[in-house]
């Protein structure tokens, strides 16, 4: 034990997603990770799915010898049929059904795991959306229905996990994709108070997730208390599990626990993240380690903590490619150290020195404790910038991340995000003096890598790429100069002659000197008035952030579509699912 009691001494459900098999052959320039790639699985033949089976048969025997019960796989939108749906789609759920009942089958029986189907509410088809126009009560009866169908056809399902605030990317081309159904917390309490018997009847369970990306009136779930108490309502099912992310946001440092897991009475379960999506997706050591030891301390004086929910290959848009417990040699040995050290903490009650000491061997364990050491370092003080990070920011109905100057695979040196981050941070040479400092720490963990016996070419990336953020940073924070935009240009050349494309998924590193148009006063005016530092909402707010801001985007966005950059207007469900 790490420390007397903990959560691990109540935790019964240990959950971890099974979704890399899929991915296996999907070469795309960037991936969508949130989900199985299911337009691509519908050109599989039958070798493609014998070798997806072999994988899935690998996954399991792994996750199991960790000490996870539980798998989750995608979706209850191309396995449930429906009267409505057009011939093609027919045919493919039928054979889509007909592949998952045989892994469902292969996980239960040969490896008597537990299977979580997830579901967004809901999934639709051209077909669907115009014979059942958009009258919710029309729709919550089709999505009750097919909730109904899926757990009466698939016995082998422990149960689903709803997602109710993101839905399918713009990228997604599917027949069958899902859309943002519910809106306000009063229409989500309706719909689990209409499926919990469903569940209740049939002795299986319903996981709600809290995660929202901003959108409608329930947008704000993951970090209001209201909301959520008033989603919660009246719920007391003993089949009812609340899954929530640890901070209120995304997979990033620096967020404190979420309180929620301190008020919600009901059974919950923790979502952690072993292939970071923000932080190199497995390319190099982002150790989660630490991060669970505090939240499993922090979580022994919260009631009704059932589980854990660990993400090895779910997450992100980007092109970071590692499959998790199916590559050669140790690819993706960062990401199985972080399913080991959740399972060994959360499970166990283990320290993070003694699972390093498992994982590695005693005699490799003080180098690669040292080295995940110094990674966590440079990561917290060189990826992020501590002074920004810290700062509780608000923005309509979420919570601003902590990282504004790269988004999942891209690096962002440009005049705007000069700006914005200028009216933030307020001393400059702190940032500048932390992130050398954490660079200097490179050729040290290049040597422990070695001694180790850990992958030295993960560490020589890390430590090219972090070089690119360093150069942002003086760019950031120094005036600027022509000699310092020679050395960016120059660096990013360097960085993609070193790591090719063809040997090594890399990041985008977007440089643009040119000026960005609104001026520092006009920056910090509008700062102001839409982000604010605190949960809740002010007057303006109301007034405008919430309502009149929505509007004027719409406007603003039909007269000029191009206005946004296209990583925000295409990377999952775009920029403009904020201002709904």
């Amino acid at each position: 034990m790490f420390g007397g009691y903990s959560a691990a001494d109540t935790m019964e459900l240990f959950l971890i997603d099974a979704i890399g098999p899929f991915f296996r052959g999907y070469e795309h320039q960037r991936v969508n990770w949130s989900k199985i790639p299911f337009a691509h699985l519908a050109e599989a033949g039958e070798p493609e799915w014998a070798r997806i089976e072999t994988d899935l048969r690998k996954l399991a025997g792994d996750v199991l010898a960790q000490g996870y019960n539980a798998v989750t796989l995608d979706d209850l939108a191309h396995l449930a049929p429906h009267p409505l749906h057009e011939p093609d789609v027919v045919l493919q759920i039928a054979i889509f059904r007909k592949k998952f009942r045989r892994l469902f089958d292969m996980l239960r029986d040969d490896f008597d795991l537990k299977i979580y189907l997830t579901t967004d509410v809901l999934p639709m088809t051209r077909a669907l959306a115009a014979a059942l126009g958009d009258t919710p009560a029309r729709l919550d009866t089709y999505y009750h229905d097919l909730v109904c169908g899926i757990l009466d056809d698939f016995p082998q399902l422990e149960g689903l996990i709803l997602r109710i605030g993101e839905s399918d990317g713009h990228d997604v081309s599917d027949p069958v994709r899902t859309q943002l159904h519910l809106r306000s917390a009063k229409e989500t309490n309706r719909l689990l108070h209409r499926l919990l018997p469903e569940f209740e009847k049939r002795g299986r369970n319903l996981i709600l997730r809290t995660w929202t990306v901003g959108a409608h009136r329930i947008g704000d779930l993951i970090w209001h208390q209201g909301t959520l108490a008033q989603t919660l309502k009246g719920i007391t099912s003993p089949n009812f599990i609340v899954s929530m992310k640890p901070g209120e946001s995304d997979f990033f440092r620096y967020l404190p626990l979420n309180r929620a897991f301190f008020r919600v009475p009901h059974k919950k379960i923790i979502e952690m993240q072993a292939r970071r999506e923000y932080e190199g997706a497995g390319e190099y050591p982002s150790f989660i380690g630490r991060d669970c030891e505090r939240f499993a301390r922090e979580l022994a004086a919260a009631e009704n903590m059932v589980g854990i929910s660990v993400w090895c290959q779910t997450g992100g848009w980007h092109r970071f490619g590692r499959l998790t417990f199916l590559e050669d040699g140790n690819r993706d040995l960062w990401i199985r150290l972080n399913t080991q050290v959740a399972i060994g903490i959360f499970k166990h009650g283990k320290s993070v020195e003694s699972v390093i000491a498992d994982f590695v061997g005693t005699a490799r364990a003080p180098a690669t404790l040292e080295l995940l050491r110094h990674a966590d370092t440079v990561i917290h003080e060189l990826l992020y910038i501590e002074e920004f990070a810290r700062q509780k920011l608000f923005f309509r109905r979420v919570r601003v991340p902590p990282m504004l100057h790269m988004y999942w695979d891209s690096i962002f040196i440009n005049h705007g995000v000069r700006k914005i981050l200028a009216h933030f941070i307020t001393d400059p040479e702190r940032a500048l003096r932390a992130g050398e400092a954490a660079a200097d720490l490179f050729p040290r963990m290049i040597q422990l890598a070695r001694e180790a016996q850990l992958p030295v070419d993960d560490i020589e990336h890390m430590r090219d790429a972090f070089h690119m953020i360093q150069l942002a940073r003086r760019y950031y924070f120094l005036p600027f100069d022509q000699a310092l935009a020679e050395r960016i240009r120059e660096g990013k050349k360097r960085y993609k002659e070193r790591w090719p494309k063809e040997i090594r998924q890399r990041y985008r590193v977007k440089v643009s000197f040119e000026p960005f148009k609104l001026k520092r006063r006009t920056i910090a005016w509008l700062i102001g008035l839409m982000v604010r530092g605190k949960r809740g909402y002010r007057l303006i707010d109301h007034f405008f952030t919430l309502g009149l801001l929505g509007l004027v985007y719409r406007i603003f966005r039909a007269r000029d579509p191009e206005s946004m950059p296209k990583f925000m207007r295409e990377s999952a469900m775009g920029v403009d699912v904020l201002f709904k």
